[in-house]
């Protein structure tokens, strides 16, 4: 007979209190929404000129060919855009909102070499196919409706009411059940995991309603969301996996392909979003072979699509988020609406999601991980198996209190070269797991050229090295500091399938990534500049996330004079002590061309 253990429980809330909170949720759409559609008023009202130096639009756009399956090849003579693949944009004659007209995404970009697929269906191309001067400016989806129809459900359904409502006020406790908790610790052992791991496996299988699993990189996290996928459907539940991206959906489908691959999984959503996925992919569920099985199965969709003609009429037993930590409270309720039973997996001293506004209110700039933090049953990863031991020193010690520790196979991890580098040496010495680059420029914003060059000439060095192109990363945190990196790898390395597997991102970009080598371009050397938007420069998720992708080696490429960035507001201060912290922990290297 097993027990169910819970605390002494708090009192639901009433149906007024329900209300306010919804409201509270509403407003946070709204004015998402209304900003987004300001900013973009505004963007498109400029010049072309200016919106193409801005980097938010490319002239001289010319369609080259407009295949069976919908995606259409387009070429231009020059793109210096801060676009990158997956963005959202609008394919125009040069004023935005007149015909014609197409809203696209940006499914690959390979210089002045583009592929996009349209959103909008029955666009009638007739004699416009071929016009000259079509131009890309950004644009940006309006999904405000869908959850402002998902917060109407959750206060008007018994889910909603007597489990999501009150999980997320705090005015419900979860229970969990001792002989499941015992039987997944069972599990746990004979999969392999390590303590923290076999603790998240329990708490998750044995929760009635809600857990936290918090997972600092490298802790294994998406291969514990493998395992408790695997333990529930073996118990005849129907799982719903689901994230903020397609891209984390696929690769928690794909985790769970490797571990549990007799387990029926499959993935709904566009065939598009399904690149290197490893199981089935469907645009309906309704189309797949699981829509007539009686037993458990995983289904992986973004909330939308759960909530959506995609998976209509769907339930599942159980919900799990994984990168919970970049869901916002108005999304989480999307997929909660889908399942009983919730587990979000995810990090708060990693990226929190991306917002157009800024609230004071708490609930309004919380991911709904970050929210639930400390209110819920939780329990933190920490052992690293992507880290060596001095590169999980400093994230470990400044956010994770100490507590996250290398595994013994990475711990004396180190890079090796199968030809000794001819240039750079004492900055690529396998050696020094954390080099700071100090080229001490001035006065650059969002773009460094200096800094550009000395990272290109890193990664042609590595490759020459020995070093595979798929195992380096470069992170900077602007797009346009980017494109300017790529630019130069165009002709640096001509190689298109070397140059591709090269990653160069933003930060955004490659959180729930890793590298063998990692080099970080921070770019901005002017302290007025990094001062006026120390918010996002000097972000602490943001600078934990940029040093926790390599497995061997990090290198930060920067000038340490935006360590001079004057701040009024002490929290910003503590920021910038951070930064400092950090470089004082690398081995410091400063060129002697470099004045």
């Amino acid at each position: 007979m097993s027990a169910t253990l819970t605390n002494s429980a708090p009192s639901r809330p009433s149906v007024q209190e329900m209300a306010a909170f919804l409201d509270r949720l509403r407003r946070l759409v709204l004015d998402e929404a209304m900003a987004q559609q300001q900013e973009l008023s505004q963007v498109w009202a400029r010049p072309i000129p200016v919106r193409v130096s801005q980097g938010r639009a490319i002239e001289g756009v010319r369609i080259v060919k407009v295949e069976p399956n919908g995606l259409i090849e387009l070429e231009c003579d020059r793109n210096v855009s801060r676009f990158r693949e997956g963005d959202i944009l609008r394919l125009n004659q040069g004023v935005p909102y007149f015909q014609p007209s197409l809203q696209v995404t940006l499914e690959m970009d390979d210089d002045t070499r583009l592929i996009v697929s349209p959103n909008e269906l029955g666009f009638n191309w007739g004699e416009s196919f071929r016009d000259d001067g079509w131009v890309l400016d950004e644009d940006a989806l309006d999904l405000s409706a869908f959850y402002l129809d998902a917060l109407k459900q959750a206060g008007d359904t018994a889910i909603g009411r007597e489990r999501i409502l009150p999980l997320l006020m705090g005015r419900i406790e979860s229970g969990m059940d001792t002989a499941r908790f015992e039987r997944a610790l069972s599990m746990a052992e004979e999969a392999g995991l390590n303590w923290s791991q076999s603790e998240a496996l329990a708490q998750a299988y044995a929760t009635d309603l809600a857990c936290l699993i918090q997972g600092p990189p490298g802790t294994g996290k998406t291969r514990v969301l493998a395992h408790i996928a695997q333990a529930l459907v073996d118990d005849g539940e129907r799982v719903l996996v689901t994230a903020l991206t397609h891209r984390a959906i696929n690769n928690a489908l794909n985790k769970i392909a490797e571990v549990a691959p007799d387990t029926p999984a499959i993935k709904v959503g566009s065939h598009t979003r399904a690149d290197g996925l490893q199981v089935d992919n469907y645009e309906n569920f309704d189309a797949s072979p699981l829509a007539d099985t009686k037993s458990g199965y995983i289904v992986g969709a973004t909330p939308f699509a759960a909530r959506g003609s995609p998976l209509s009429g769907v339930e599942f037993e159980t919900a799990l988020f994984d990168e919970a930590s970049q869901v916002t409270l108005p999304l989480a309720v999307m997929g909660m609406l889908a399942g009983k039973k919730y587990v979000f997996i995810g990090d708060q001293k990693q990226l929190p999601p991306v917002r157009t506004t800024r609230h004071a209110d708490a609930i309004l700039s919380e991911s709904v991980f970050g929210w639930l933090a400390g209110r819920e049953r939780s329990v933190m990863l920490n052992v690293t198996y992507r880290l060596s031991a001095e590169l999980a020193e400093w994230p470990s010690r400044t956010f994770y209190n100490g507590a996250l520790i290398p595994a013994e196979s990475a711990a004396s991890r180190r890079l090796s070269y199968a030809k000794a580098p001819e240039r750079l040496d004492d900055v690529l010495n396998p050696e020094r797991s954390k080099v700071f680059v100090d080229l001490r420029h001035r006065n650059t914003t969002t773009r460094s050229q200096i800094e550009a060059s000395l990272t290109t000439d890193l990664v042609v060095t590595l490759i020459e090295s020995g070093v595979p192109a798929h195992e380096i990363g470069v992170i900077t945190p602007y797009r346009a500091q980017s494109r300017e990196i790529r630019k130069l790898l165009l002709s640096a390395v001509p190689d298109r399938d070397i140059r591709r597997a090269i990653v160069v991102d933003t930060v955004d970009r490659m959180q729930g990534q890793e590298r063998d080598v990692i080099i970080v371009s921070l770019a901005t050397s002017s302290p007025a500049f990094a001062a006026s938007i120390a918010e996002f420069f000097f972000q602490p998720e943001r600078l934990n996330v940029s040093v926790t992708r390599p497995r061997k080696k990090l290198i930060i490429v920067g000038s340490r004079h935006v360590l001079d960035a004057e701040l009024h507001d002490t929290d910003l201060q503590a920021d910038v002590a951070l930064l400092r912290d950090l470089l004082d922990t690398c081995a410091i290297y400063m060129p002697d061309y470099v004045s």
